[in-house]
């Protein structure tokens, strides 16, 4: 897969929940927006998940280290392009070490997270 099929597969996705990682929980318009493109996409809550973990965990988790982030928002053009980067070498065992270390680098934002998968789940009238 080249860089403009996952910017045109995922990119939209992926800045939706961006804001998961702001230093400000997400308002119910933000959460109602992340709904509305998650629907959009065929994944279930568990692929949803592990897209989450493997494909914006890495990436975003070294903006909540980073003394230098900016937290109010992102700059979303290079940011798709710390993600495409990111995702374009998610391979072997990469894609292993992320896996195993995504509980870590989604610790900071696990609630927001659940709080948006419940959201989903009661959009498509599934139990959470």
């Amino acid at each position: 897969m080249n860089a403009q099929q996952l910017v045109d597969e995922r990119g939209d996705l992926w800045l939706a929940l961006a804001p998961l990682w702001l230093d400000r929980e997400p308002s119910e318009r933000a959460y109602a927006h992340m709904v509305e493109v998650v629907q959009r996409y065929d994944m279930t809550l568990k692929e949803l998940e592990w897209m989450f973990r493997l494909e914006m965990a890495p990436v975003m988790s070294r903006h909540q280290l980073s003394i230098a982030s900016e937290w109010r928002q992102f700059d979303d053009r290079k940011l798709m392009q710390q993600l495409v980067n990111h995702n374009m070498r998610l391979k072997g065992w990469r894609r292993k070490s992320w896996a195993l270390f995504s509980g870590l680098t989604t610790m900071m934002v696990r609630h927001r997270l659940n709080a948006l998968m419940s959201r989903v789940a009661v959009a498509r009238g599934e139990q959470a």
